[in-house]
């Protein structure tokens, strides 16, 4: 009889991997690797934009996420502001030495809106609505929230030769708690805090480092970033 429960506990806890999934260490510093590109068609109010990133737990080798995303923008006539429609792929890897990883198709609609406040102050807000199908869970949604800032040091624009402090703090909201077979989140999805020191290598394509601390409910984590961003 003892053997035959063993047994059957032994199969329940195999059954579930989470709990077989090692704790994440936030004294770990990982790094994120990213690259964002943006086009508009000439002579049109029409474009494209898309990311690539890579993330770690660690440095570099123990996967948290390959990302690969894009969509068609386009910008109103005299309207400060961009909308895109686009599609996300996520690829999630669990932490520690387990391979085990999760697929994930998102469709996003987003607004940017840029502005400046004292010739110097680059501001810019972003406004993305996520339709997500995650491996193994429910249909969900998310709202996120990017408030952007970027402050020439030596010069009052972004142009060729700029040095620049890169900040940002972005809030996500879950718009469902439940995501299937008995499983919840919490409303409030995660926090990120950025700071960065960008230049200007072109008035095309500028380059940040910096440091950002991602808060959720159960993990508090910091991540090196390092970024290009490149107007085609």
């Amino acid at each position: 009889m003892r053997k035959t429960v063993f047994f059957l506990a032994l199969i329940a806890y195999l059954s579930f991997p989470d709990h077989a999934t090692a704790q994440v260490n936030e004294n770990e510093t990982g790094a994120w690797y990213m690259y964002f590109w943006n086009t508009t068609f000439q002579n049109s109010r029409f474009g494209l934009q898309g990311d690539l990133q890579y993330r770690n737990w660690d440095m570099i080798g123990d996967l948290e996420q390959l990302l690969l995303r894009g969509g068609a923008t386009y910008e109103p006539e005299k309207a400060n502001i961009k909308f895109t429609l686009g599609y996300a792929y996520v690829l999630s890897g669990t932490y520690g030495s387990s391979g085990t990883t999760r697929k994930e198709s998102r469709v996003y609609q987003e607004a940017l809106l840029p502005h400046r406040l004292a010739d110097r102050f680059h501001l810019t807000h972003r406004f993305r609505y996520e339709q997500r199908w995650v491996e193994n869970q429910d249909f969900r949604t998310r709202i996120r929230y990017n408030l952007f800032l970027n402050v020439p040091v030596n010069r009052t624009t972004l142009d060729q030769g700029a040095v620049y402090i890169a900040l940002y703090n972005e809030v996500f909201i879950n718009g469902q708690k439940d995501t299937g077979h008995g499983n919840t989140v919490e409303i409030f999805d995660r926090n990120r805090l950025y700071t960065a020191l960008g230049y200007s290598i072109t008035d095309q394509l500028r380059v940040q480092a910096g440091y950002m601390r991602q808060s959720t409910n159960t993990v508090d984590k910091g991540q090196l970033q390092l970024s290009l961003h490149h107007t085609l």
